[in-house]
């Protein structure tokens, strides 16, 4: 998955996010804005899991949405 494409249609994107983690409230989604290094750091605040496990759920994340498209 390209983030520079998640980034640039993040309002598109983002109910995906959402929907995988719907701890993440509609401001932490803002914030994010797309960049996947947010992303992580706020799985961890929300789920208590370490960088590494954030990583693994992105990473299966991404297998999952790997054709997504921006329409």
């Amino acid at each position: 998955m390209n983030w520079d494409i998640v980034q640039g249609n993040w309002k598109q994107f983002k109910g995906n996010v959402k929907q995988q983690w719907g701890k993440l409230t509609d401001d932490h989604l803002d914030q994010i804005a797309g960049k996947r290094d947010q992303l992580v750091g706020k799985i961890q605040e929300a789920y208590g899991v370490n960088k590494d496990e954030a990583e693994k759920q992105i990473k299966e994340f991404e297998e999952r949405n790997k054709d997504f498209r921006a329409h």
